[in-house]
């Protein structure tokens, strides 16, 4: 296939590029690759390295995509409306819960409770997770569903965690068609490539599925490490079509929202710091273990004093890897990602979402939260994601909410902080160089614009159209 009048970001005129056994194997003026070969017309159109996104929790993102979206909601009771209606107009099967997703209750004036939900729910099984995942509320019914009993109905940290399951369990066929459908809208997007943190034996999950439109970097937890060591399986090895066995995940603390994110001064009002869920004496041996058997390390850190216990054990471990969300930042621990080259694996839109419990939670530290300036400016490799289901999984999205520190007509949020156009699509395609090379993998995205003269104005990258996107060289998404 030959691609004719392709234009290329910082490029000089246009160009065609020969696509040959999933790879680019020309690129030139004129290039005639015989009669056979598919020639489509860009027209001027921009083409870039396909993006990816470095922090998604796949199928909690298919099925949170059509889950009742309580994100809206700014206080406990908005939130209990939202329900209310919903149980008017669709209510589940009886049996079966009705969940949400997306509530954010750090800055509610009222508390969640089973007890506000049992007046619009009395016998219908009701879960709602928070918009970081860390949490969840349910009615009595809904505890009940799950199993527990609690005295609150709003379940933190180690109360939830390993009940995630329990709402997010579907039969495997729809499980998959479910993944399937997200990854073909991801695809949409210009999306080639996603990095998966679900909670799950990912190993056998994407075994199980069908080749997947996008490629897949399938990560692993402790209680499936020991499989992935027997098989002798490293970061990058192929474990299926287009899936690669991912890195070793761990969670060291909490979250902001859920204020349990671990920080060195505590949280107004209040002596608590956070939780420390994998203290170093635990998350030390893990790495080491891993390490040894071939795996890079993506480390959960969000609070301060997380973030540079996780830097220690990169520095005790030697391991490789990335730092997940790495929100709140000493400017000594900004220095030591880059002595230490591990990766900033971070989610800008994040930082819109919570700005405002940033500066509530973390008063007088936001000018270090989300600091992706700094960190750019450090010479620290960034690698932008959405943690989807937490934000949608759009990295132009992502790309825009780094460039502008702004969403929804407001003031950017320490703009201080800010990265250029060039350094987020670049933090944005897995490493590679935005320059096309012949050789290169044909996993490619065509813009009808050129995505750093669209980063000109804020909030314009959130709507760029997307005309194309190849994976090794076939069509997952074509509006040419």
């Amino acid at each position: 296939m030959v691609l004719t009048g392709a234009r290329r970001v910082g490029g000089a005129g246009p160009v065609d590029v020969l696509v040959r056994d999933g790879r680019i194997a020309a690129l030139g003026a004129g290039l005639d690759a015989g009669p056979r070969a598919e020639r489509v017309a860009l027209d001027g159109r921009f083409v870039v390295p396909g993006l990816w996104d470095a922090h998604t929790h796949l199928t909690q993102w298919a099925l949170a995509r059509r889950r009742l979206d309580v994100s809206g909601a700014r206080s406990a009771a908005e939130a209990v409306t939202l329900v209310a209606r919903r149980l008017a107009a669709d209510p589940p099967p009886a049996g079966v819960a009705l969940v949400g997703a997306g509530f954010r209750d750090a800055l509610w004036p009222d508390s969640p409770t089973a007890r506000l939900l049992d007046e619009v729910a009395a016998e219908v099984p009701v879960v709602l997770v928070s918009g970081d995942l860390h949490c969840a509320w349910a009615s009595t019914a809904g505890l009940r569903f799950l199993g527990v009993t609690h005295p609150t109905g709003l379940l933190r940290e180690s109360e939830w965690l390993p009940l995630q399951g329990a709402v997010d369990h579907v039969p495997d066929d729809v499980a998959d068609a479910l993944v399937g459908d997200a990854l073909r809208a991801a695809a949409t997007r210009g999306v080639v490539g996603v990095v998966d943190l679900e909670i799950a034996d990912n190993l056998a999950v994407w075994r199980r599925r069908r080749t997947p439109p996008v490629r897949v970097r399938a990560g692993v937890w402790e209680d499936h490490l020991d499989r992935v060591v027997r098989e002798d399986l490293h970061t990058g090895d192929r474990v299926a079509d287009l899936v690669e066995q991912g890195p070793f995940k761990v969670i060291t603390d909490g979250s902001l929202n859920t204020r349990t994110a671990y920080c060195h001064d505590p949280y107004p009002g209040s002596s608590h710091r956070g939780v420390l869920a994998v203290p170093p004496e635990r998350l030390v041996p893990l790495m080491t273990y891993a390490r040894a058997h071939g795996l890079r390390c993506a480390i959960h850190a969000i609070g301060d004093a997380a973030n540079g216990l996780a830097l220690d054990a990169f520095a005790a471990t030697g391991a490789a890897g990335s730092i997940e969300h790495a929100q709140l930042l000493t400017a000594g621990d900004v220095a030591r990602f880059a002595e230490l080259g591990v990766v900033a694996s971070v989610q800008p839109e994040h930082a819109m979402d919570d700005r405002d419990v940033a500066d509530h939670h973390w008063a007088g530290r936001t000018d270090r939260a989300f600091a992706f300036g700094a960190l750019h400016r450090a010479g620290v490799r960034l690698a932008l994601g959405s943690d989807a289901p937490v934000a949608p999984l759009d990295p132009w999205a992502a790309i825009d909410a780094a460039v502008w520190r702004a969403r929804d007509g407001r003031e950017p949020w320490h703009p201080e902080q800010r990265i250029d156009a060039l350094a987020a699509l670049t933090s944005s395609v897995d490493g590679r160089p935005l320059t096309l090379r012949v050789g290169d993998p044909a996993d490619l995205a065509v813009l009808d614009e050129d995505p750093l003269v669209l980063a000109g104005a804020a909030g314009a990258l959130r709507s760029i159209a997307v005309s194309g996107t190849l994976v090794a060289g076939e069509w997952v998404h074509r509006a040419i």
